[in-house]
């Protein structure tokens, strides 16, 4: 069943939908809220008990702050990466779903991880030391303009991580390196200048995923002469070889044309 325009004026007794602010449609068996994307100011959406897989039409409720989706049929948990842009999203309540998995602890982190700003989940109130705990054990979800694959559908991009997020998952990349190299974790501080994106003499690091080039630039900071000259000529040598693998490529095609 599809949530429509005249559905919900009657349930929000509104006259546009502009003007909804809160809307319940508790056990309506809903599959499409597509609608929802004509309701920017909405603040407060119950939806439970109903057949909604995607949670990609609430992407643009700006405004929206409690979000009631208990018993739905949304089997990816990567969905709540379109609620990734929502600013004042604060509750959340999506147990009872095909995404929670088997491991509640596991889907409750992951979650937490996710969207950092909730302060309940699932009807349970949400403390600092979760938050902490949940980005150490919490698997980290990419938004939608990065996930294709993983679930969840293409939307206009919008920058969802926080530069804490950032800074965090560039620690842990870092710290691993180092781990396998048998060297000391760094402390947080030490993280602090690669926090946004750096220009460097071949060019502007922009993406989201160049965390691992972040990780390898603090580790160069520790090396002396020697060390730095090593780098540099193996870095040389893979860079001639993929240019003569570039070259063979185009010789091949431009044969085959």
């Amino acid at each position: 069943m599809k949530l429509t325009r005249k559905i919900v004026l009657s349930r929000a007794k509104a006259c546009e939908l502009e003007s909804v602010r809160k809307l319940n449609c508790w056990g309506s068996r809903l599959s499409d809220i597509s609608v929802c994307r004509e309701m920017p100011n909405i603040e407060v959406i119950t939806l439970s008990v109903n057949q909604i897989a995607s949670l990609q039409p609430l992407s643009q409720c700006q405004n929206l702050a409690e979000l009631y989706l208990r018993k739905n049929n949304i089997q990816s948990l990567h969905e709540i990466c379109h609620l990734q842009g929502l600013p004042c999203l604060r509750v959340l309540w999506l147990a009872e779903n095909p995404c929670c998995g088997p491991d509640p602890h596991r889907y409750r982190m992951t979650v937490l991880r996710t969207l950092p700003g909730l302060q309940k989940l699932d009807n349970q109130a949400v403390g600092e030391d979760e938050l902490a705990q949940a980005k150490e054990e919490g698997d980290l979800l990419l938004p939608p303009s990065a996930s294709l694959g993983n679930g969840c559908h293409p939307t206009p991009a919008v920058a969802t991580d926080t530069e804490s997020d950032l800074l965090n998952f560039s620690m842990e990349e870092t710290n691993k390196i180092r781990e396998q190299l048998g060297m000391k974790p760094l402390p947080r501080n030490k993280f602090s200048s690669f926090a946004s994106p750096k220009q460097t003499g071949s060019g502007t690091w922009k993406r989201e995923g160049d965390n691992v080039v972040s990780a390898i630039l603090l580790l160069l900071q520790e090396l002396d002469r020697d060390g730095l000259q090593a780098v540099h000529q193996t870095a040389g040598d893979m860079l001639q070889v993929l240019q003569q693998n570039e070259l063979q490529g185009e010789t091949q095609e431009q044969a085959s044309a």
